[in-house]
């Protein structure tokens, strides 16, 4: 629970469903604690996966061993290091992958979990487990632009191991960063295009909670 951005299992098994077919090969570049390479096995694809941070690596490792012992069908293999190198890691996997399936680095500080005093009294927010990364090699600590800047050449590398017509598929959300809303998602957009690829779907969701039959809106992260 305590990497600050994972990705929900059901988008990402939906998205692997939709747009790949038993066999066919998922990366993910920024896998994280490996939630993209696990879903793709349980249905029955095979998946490729890098993370910068060590530690995480080791969750995605022993996250994919598990499945293996639920029986999966699906093959997984993973590497440790700076996506911006997954062409060169992966090598003898260009021209191959049915889809890409990821998400960018928002900032080091953007995400975690919070507890927060009683909803009639108030009281103080705590934050925990907010701190993507301390190694200042990872994107996470870069500004915007240079951040954007990183992941573009992260797709660039990605559009490497695509067959014909793979599709790359990005779960991305609008953040605040001093205050200040920023469309995030349109950066990713503008990223990707100038990384070669074209925009086929932009998919919104309404981001809320449910509490007692009504919604909840959610201003930010916390």
């Amino acid at each position: 629970m305590r990497h600050p951005v994972k990705m929900l299992p059901s988008i990402a098994a939906q998205v692997i469903s939709v747009f790949t077919e038993p066999g066919e090969l998922v990366v993910d570049p920024m896998c994280g604690i490996g939630t993209t390479l696990v879903e793709a096995t349980h249905l029955g694809r095979h998946a490729a996966g890098m993370e910068y941070e060590a530690d995480f690596a080791g969750l995605t490792a022993a996250n994919v061993q598990h499945a293996r012992s639920q029986g999966v069908t699906g093959f997984a293999r993973m590497a440790c290091g700076d996506a911006r190198n997954i062409a060169t890691v992966f090598a003898n996997l260009r021209g191959t992958a049915a889809l890409v399936l990821t998400s960018p680095p928002y900032g080091v500080r953007t995400h975690g979990h919070v507890r927060c005093g009683s909803r009639e009294g108030g009281g103080p927010v705590g934050k925990s487990n907010h701190r993507y990364s301390k190694g200042k090699g990872n994107l996470a600590h870069r500004p915007l632009p240079l951040l954007m800047e990183g992941f573009g050449q992260i797709l660039a590398g990605c559009g490497e191991l695509l067959r014909p017509g793979g599709v790359v598929a990005i779960t991305v959300r609008p953040i605040r960063v001093g205050g200040r809303l920023v469309d995030l998602p349109g950066q990713v957009i503008e990223t990707a295009e100038a990384a070669g690829l074209v925009l086929t779907h932009r998919l919104a969701a309404l981001l809320c909670g449910l509490r007692d039959g009504r919604l909840v809106p959610r201003a930010s992260f916390f």
